[in-house]
């Protein structure tokens, strides 16, 4: 089974909704304060979790923009093939992913946010798509894909 079925198939996996141009803005708002709060965080734990969420959020706010919804992580970043984002974008959150996982979940010796920058480029490329991309054919080929399943 490939990945996009599996995701499809699960309870809170890819589904086709609405497109919500205001919960995209209200993501990438959200994505903003986890910026803030990355640079404010207490310990490198906490750092992890706020760059790890305000990537993720903004990659949220694409599937809102394109009326995907997805409440699975993994399917989330999955969707990252459907947009402008190359493998290396995608390991780079695949891997703040596990951190975050690490950092949150277990004590984790030696965890540490390696490339700030890295997170605020991810962000910014983003909000980049956002505001060129043609969301309707994005969420057309998407269509397509999960009706083959």
């Amino acid at each position: 089974m490939n990945k996009l079925q599996w995701c499809k198939n699960k309870k809170n996996g890819i589904r086709i909704v609405d497109i919500n141009e205001n919960l995209a803005k209200e993501y990438i708002k959200k994505s903003e304060n986890s910026l803030k709060m990355m640079a404010k965080a207490p310990s490198e734990e906490w750092k992890i979790v706020a760059a790890y969420y305000a990537c993720y959020e903004a990659l949220y706010s694409l599937l809102q923009k394109t009326g995907i919804k997805c409440e699975i992580h993994d399917c989330t970043i999955y969707m990252m093939k459907f947009f402008d984002f190359n493998k290396e974008d995608i390991n780079f959150l695949k891997k703040l992913k596990e951190k975050r996982i690490n950092a949150q979940y277990y004590v984790a010796k030696n965890v540490k946010l390696r490339n700030e920058k890295m997170v605020k480029d991810f962000v910014l490329k983003c909000k980049e798509i956002l505001e060129k991309s043609n969301f309707r054919k994005i969420r057309k080929k998407v269509q397509t894909e999960l009706s083959q399943f």
